[in-house]
Order: structure tokens, then sequence, then C-alpha cells
């Protein structure tokens, strides 16, 4: 098949594993808050489901970086040679046996559901369309609107720190997490509140799983320049 249908693909089933982890660990909190609640089975779901999701975090990293046919075949060998590693040994934590084996079968899962996917080479001079980087929009800005320290703290990092909001399955807290490539991190719920507001924009349209890097709008820098 061609790298667009085979992103597709890719893209769809990763983005179900995100969604069913997502769903096991509000699961986990609701319980948490619950009195007497049978914890073990949602416990044993979420690591589950994290376990699933987690080589398909790492591919849609890879195929941002590589391409999809190259992406998925060192994803592929990864879990392979993982597979491969793993040990028969016992930890004396029944946590930590259970979160091996779920990542055995993780990975095992993923390894099944890729098999045979045979990609095409894709036109060195066509870009993935998935991973496209968009345009800036063009914004005509009559006047910057007041914003708190706070605000036009986290517009600063976005300017300068190179910030990339990124959908995270190794936490039971979080949803999406934030990177920057220098200085202070913003706290996400700001980060999400600017881009809410049309100060922010994502700069590409990829699966949060691989992360989406943010920029300032005209407004956002209009408000850094007053």
């Amino acid at each position: 098949m061609d790298a667009t249908t085979a992103l597709n693909l890719l893209t769809r089933q990763a983005e179900r594993s995100f969604e069913h982890a997502e769903i096991t660990r509000d699961r986990l909190a609701r319980l948490l808050a619950s009195r007497g609640s049978d914890l073990a089975m949602a416990i044993d779901s979420v690591l589950t489901a994290e376990a699933e999701a987690a080589p398909w975090v790492r591919l849609l990293r890879r195929v941002e970086r590589h391409g999809v046919r190259e992406g998925l075949a060192a994803e592929r060998e990864k879990a392979t040679n993982d597979l491969l590693g793993f040990g028969i040994s016992l930890s004396t934590s029944m946590v930590t046996n259970a979160a091996r084996l779920a990542e055995h079968n993780g990975l095992r899962r993923f390894l099944s559901v890729t098999n045979g996917m045979d990609i095409d080479e894709a036109p060195a001079e066509e870009p993935i369309p998935a991973l496209a980087e968009e345009p800036a929009p063009t914004e005509e800005v009559a006047e910057a609107p007041k914003v708190t320290p706070a605000q036009k703290r986290t517009l600063a990092a976005i300017r300068d720190g190179g910030v990339t909001l990124r959908w995270t399955s190794h936490s039971l807290k979080s949803r999406t997490a934030v990177h920057v490539k220098s200085g202070d991190r913003p706290r996400v719920d700001m980060v999400e509140w600017v881009i809410d507001q049309k100060w922010a924009r994502y700069t590409s349209n990829a699966p949060m799983g691989a992360g989406r890097g943010v920029a300032l709008t005209a407004v956002g820098e209009a408000i850094l320049a007053g």
C-alpha cells in the first residue's frame, strides 16, 4: 500500500489505543475517589491499555522523524528485540510483574496488528499529508488584548522555548504534557488556554501522540510586542 494509506491506518489504530488508555485511566480515577472501591481490575486494565498504547506512541514519533516505512520498520524491530529479550524472572512486586506481562502482551499485539503491512516508497518530493506543516494563518490585529503576567509568560515561553504539546500514555494523571527545547516550561492548561483564545496555534496536524508544535498567532505576537 502507499505511504498515505498506511499512515491513515496506523494513525487510526494508534488513536484507538490512546482513547482506550484514556478511558481506563478515567475509570481508575473515579474509583480512587470512591471509598471501598475494588481497584485491582481497574489497575490491571490501565496497565494493559498503557502497554498497548506505548509502541504506538513510539511509532508515531518515528514516523514524524523518518517517514512511514522506515518508522514502522524500526518500531517493529524494537518490539521484536524487546520480546526476544524478555526473561522469566519475577519480582516480589505483583504490580511490577503485571506491568511486565502487560508490556509483553502489548508488544505482541502491536506486531500482530502491523504484520504484513507492505508500504511502497513514497516519492521524495511528496510530503506525508498528515504530518505536513500547516501555513500560518494571516490575521489582522486591531488591538492587542490585555493579559495577565502569567498569560504573557506563557506566550513568551511559546515564542522562545520551542513548545510542543504531546499526548502521553505514561501518566495516570495527565492527558497531555508540555515539552520545551529550552527555557521555562509553561503549564499545559495555560498553553491550551492561549490556543483556545487564538493567541497561539498548532504548527501541524500530527497526531497528539506524536506531538504538535505550538507557535504564536499574530495576536500573540502583538501582545508581546505591546
